[in-house]
């Protein structure tokens, strides 16, 4: 079990997956029950969440049918819904509870190298992001969130705020830098994310590429 804080005060880090929201599909199925290298990706995400974190995730899940996914998960709906990714993130912040790891369910090659980093980082920050390439910069959707992020999202949610990092001013939050991430992996691997069928029909080809190169 991956632990935060200073010596003496020990703290669980868990895990989290964002299945999103009950309507967001995917050619008429959620993304995360999709195959990539054989294996669904929500899967192979709570593989990699439990190896890196000593304990299965939560599954954050709208859809009607979730808690079928995987019957071993503890799964929970939006506690605020119609709120987006924010309101996912929260919903892990306030369920698992925090300290938590979150991730995307459509990221199926997130290591766990990369929770463990994130996780390890929660003992000095409020919330921790990798830095990438993407167009915020940073991967809220793959980060390790604390128990003050609580309140602080709370407080965006009740503003109208449903930016993703809307709420860092109100938080102490650390980035780990893009040298730091491309030392785990590539991190055009580690936060390829499955939104349409090319993406899926790629990342299995990625799949396949970095199983070949091992």
């Amino acid at each position: 079990m991956t632990d935060s804080g200073t010596a003496g005060q020990r703290v669980s880090v868990r895990g989290a997956v964002l299945a999103g929201g009950g309507a967001t599909r995917f050619e008429g199925k959620p993304k995360g029950l999709e195959l990539v290298g054989g294996e669904r990706i929500l899967d192979r995400l709570v593989g990699v969440m439990t190896a890196a974190l000593g304990e299965p995730p939560l599954l954050v899940a709208n859809a009607p049918d979730a808690r079928s996914w995987r019957p071993d998960l503890r799964t929970v709906g939006d506690a605020r819904p119609g709120l987006g990714a924010l309101g996912g993130i929260y919903t892990a912040v306030v369920e698992a509870p925090a300290p938590v790891v979150c991730v995307a369910w459509d990221m199926p090659f997130v290591s766990v190298s990369l929770i463990r980093a994130l996780a390890g980082a929660l003992d000095r920050n409020d919330a921790v992001l990798p830095q990438s390439s993407g167009r915020r910069g940073v991967e809220p959707l793959c980060a390790a969130y604390g128990p003050a992020c609580r309140d602080a999202i709370a407080d965006s949610l009740d503003g109208g705020d449903l930016r993703a990092i809307g709420f860092h001013d109100r938080i102490r939050v650390g980035i780990l830098p893009l040298a730091e991430v491309r030392a785990l992996a590539d991190p055009d691997l580690l936060f390829f994310n499955v939104n349409t069928a090319d993406d899926l029909a790629k990342a299995d080809e990625l799949w396949r590429q970095h199983a070949s190169s091992r």
